[in-house]
């Protein structure tokens, strides 16, 4: 090797020439590819190869396995026995979460007095003082849940009967929104007659008052209006009675018939050639869950209500005012106090 003229240049090929050999082991791609020649060079291979690692670290985050009960949708239905609180406890969802509460009476009524084709048939009906057939009681629900393809909601008195339930999965199967959950509301049948005949309500708006445990601001006064309470014509024993007997011949057959559905194996997934086997191995199908909540009070079934549904549905979002509330701190300590559920 001819070495240059300058003294300089000789000790630097000098050192060149005696730098020790060194096997080096087969350097990743992303380093191969840069020269380490100047410090330049280096941050750039430095900059370079963090960046391939941040976006290795990416993509495998992105194939993450996660629970799927981020993504279920809320859609359910709550038994109970008359009085046994199911207004209450839909209402409190509601204000907490973003779910809609369905009324089947309110969107008959909406039907009727907007005179839709099906609003009218109702009415015809009504008026022969007969009940609405089951189909078309079907026809004003589904009318607004298959609005909702991706909203969470509770419906409300529907269905009643084994055959209104078995024409609303047919539907949602259909529309490919099956139920997710179902909550039968356990109170005593002694509980809910006394609550019954301490029960007073303002007519005009619905408000409902107990003298046990909601009593008004003013003995037999809405608190809003200033007006009288009034009871209703049914709130007394021997018509408690009789509603009782009605709701445990109608209601006992859906509630088996739930509990079949929850209890019933999930077929595994059909084979998809756009599909990862992976995949596959992670499908886990939105399955119909029961929960029996029992208690004396609306006050005793909450937190265990609430809990099921945080325990469900995780990803469920709050209203912006109920995120920072007192009771919600409260509640999120004695839930994490409280035995995990299992939910199929």
């Amino acid at each position: 090797m001819k070495l240059s003229g300058s003294l300089k240049a000789r000790v630097q090929n000098l050192r060149v020439l005696q730098r020790p050999q060194r096997t080096l082991s087969p350097a990743p791609a992303v380093l191969q590819a840069h020269s380490p020649c100047t410090s330049t060079s280096a941050q750039r291979t430095f900059a370079t190869s963090s960046l391939a690692r941040r976006a290795v670290t990416s993509s495998l985050s992105s194939f993450n396995v996660h629970d799927d009960r981020d993504e279920r949708v809320v859609r359910m239905l709550m038994f109970g026995k008359p009085g046994a609180g199911k207004g209450t406890l839909s209402s409190r969802l509601t204000k907490k979460y973003d779910i809609l509460s369905i009324s089947t009476g309110d969107l008959l009524r909406q039907h009727i007095n907007e005179g839709t084709p099906v609003g009218k048939e109702a009415e015809a009906i009504i008026a022969r003082g007969e009940l609405v057939p089951d189909e078309v009681m079907l026809k004003i629900v589904t009318s607004k849940l298959d609005t909702l393809q991706n909203k969470h909601w509770i419906l409300d008195g529907f269905p009643r009967t084994l055959n209104q339930g078995l024409l609303l999965d047919a539907h949602l199967k259909k529309q490919n929104t099956p139920l997710t959950l179902v909550v039968n509301l356990n109170v005593p049948d002694d509980v809910i007659l006394s609550r019954i005949s301490d029960r007073w309500i303002h007519t005009p708006s619905g408000r409902v008052y107990n003298t046990s445990y909601n009593p008004p601001r003013v003995a037999g006064i809405d608190d809003v209006t200033g007006e009288p309470l009034a009871k209703r014509p049914d709130d007394n024993p021997e018509v408690f009675s009789r509603r009782l007997d009605a709701f445990y011949a109608s209601t006992s057959p859906l509630l088996s018939h739930y509990t079949t559905q929850a209890t019933a194996p999930v077929p595994p997934p059909s084979a998809n050639p756009n599909q990862h086997p992976h995949q596959l191995l992670i499908h886990r199908p939105n399955k119909l869950s029961v929960r029996s909540v029992a208690g004396r009070t609306s006050d005793e079934i909450w937190p265990e209500l609430d809990y099921i549904i945080l325990s469900m549905f995780p990803g469920l979002r709050k209203r912006a005012d109920d995120l920072l509330t007192p009771q919600n701190q409260d509640f999120k300590i004695s839930a994490s106090a409280l035995a995990p559920l299992s939910f199929k």
